[in-house]
């Protein structure tokens, strides 16, 4: 037991950092497929958000989790952090509470109204992608003020919409077919250019900004110990630009492969920032340990997660399973 209290706070970062990776992978796809409604006509939205109705909500879950344990495990980082980030984070919000009413309003809606509620929802959706990635980028750099950290902030905004897009168009992919699924193809293809250039931005600035976090990747054996990273990285990037090319399948056998390998990318682009930042929570200031909370409150805190987290992935996987397969027409009746 002993042993347990004294990793305590690496269970706790390892359950944040589980949730926050779900949530970007899970929530990420909608967010992409809410911001490709832009490029459809009235019958592909439809479509488009038929694929993400049963899931959406549950998405959003893991975010309300992996905040949560932020705020009752390390509220040193959370007030922190959330200082640092309280317009952006306001904002997200906003987005988020846009793209809930607007899913609603858009069925309820007037037909000429309708197309008011779906551009709600794109606004939403990119909102509040654009405003995860800000705070992604500000995070990189360690919440230093200036001009040159501000604009990489604001990069990393672009640059997590438009993954966000390509996991997104990927999910289209695997649920659609026709016409829509065609056209999920090329917008897959562009913005899995635009992905691959904000990670290896991402790859650039991260080891730039903290001479530790450079030592840490490319001092000996490190770097070669390391090299599987950008090396599965680089092939998984290849593989999906060559699939790509091949798609769409007309059997749809393997339509859901890209996606998947979205996820890959995604696990690696995490595991790479996770490495670069340990043992920080909020980098270069407050090291997880230091965060943490008292080992009574971690222990009373992991009772519930153990119970808390399998109903959280368990709805989540039943969920996927029940609505398995190619995304019906929308109907509201």
């Amino acid at each position: 037991m002993m042993l347990i209290a004294d990793h305590l706070p690496l269970i706790f970062a390892g359950l944040m950092a589980v949730s926050i990776l779900a949530y970007v992978i899970l929530d990420g796809y909608d967010l992409g497929v809410g911001m490709l409604m832009a490029r459809g006509n009235r019958a592909e939205r439809d479509r488009m958000i038929a694929t993400i109705g049963p899931f959406w909500d549950a998405n959003e879950t893991w975010l309300v989790l992996g905040i949560g344990l932020l705020l009752v495990a390390f509220p040193a980082a959370h007030g922190l952090i959330l200082t640092q980030l309280y317009l952006p984070v306001a904002l997200m919000l906003l987005g988020l509470t846009l793209r809930g009413v607007a899913f609603e309003f858009r069925v309820k809606a007037q037909l000429r109204y309708q197309g008011a509620w779906d551009r709600a929802f794109i606004g939403g959706s990119l909102l509040t992608a654009l405003t995860q990635g800000y705070m992604l980028g500000r995070y990189i750099m360690g919440f230093q003020p200036g001009f040159w950290p501000e604009i990489f902030a604001i990069a990393a905004g672009f640059g997590l919409a438009a993954s966000y897009a390509f996991v997104g168009s990927t999910w289209l992919l695997a649920k659609t077919d026709g016409p829509l699924q065609a056209r999920a193809v090329r917008w897959a293809q562009a913005t899995l250019l635009l992905t691959l250039t904000s990670m290896i931005g991402v790859s650039i600035a991260t080891p730039l900004v903290s001479p530790r976090i450079f030592e840490r990747w490319f001092s000996f054996p490190n770097i070669i110990g390391l090299l599987p990273i950008p090396i599965m990285t680089g092939a998984f990037f290849l593989a999906l630009w060559v699939f790509l090319k091949r798609m769409p399948r007309a059997d749809h056998s393997l339509d859901m492969a890209p996606f998947l390998g979205a996820m890959a990318l995604f696990t690696l682009g995490f595991l790479g920032l996770a490495y670069s930042f340990y043992p920080y929570i909020v980098p270069e200031r407050l090291t997880i340990t230091d965060a943490a909370s008292a080992p009574e409150s971690l222990w009373i805190i992991l009772l519930g997660a153990v119970f808390v987290l399998p109903f959280i992935a368990g709805y989540t996987a039943f969920s996927y399973y029940v609505f398995r397969g190619k995304a019906r027409d929308l109907r509201y009746d």
